[in-house]
């Protein structure tokens, strides 16, 4: 579980940068974001990747939270 929450965590982080990066130096970094290739996030993909980066933390702490069943 804890590997699982922190892959989710690298994938909505990177997601996140990758969308903030893209529009912040006008299409520089396409290949990292899938935010500006959704035509319903039109408009609020700063916002959207903002959103995701907060997730991507969230899911992180989440993860160092994580103990082992029956470990002890």
């Amino acid at each position: 579980m804890k590997t699982f929450l922190g892959f989710l965590c690298f994938v909505l982080l990177s997601q996140g940068v990758g969308g903030l990066l893209y529009e912040l130096t006008d299409g520089w970094f396409q290949p990292w974001s899938v935010v500006s290739r959704m035509s319903f996030f039109d408009g609020y993909e700063i916002y959207v990747s903002v959103v995701l980066m907060v997730a991507g933390g969230a899911l992180g702490a989440a993860s160092a939270a994580v103990t082992r069943k029956g470990g002890g």
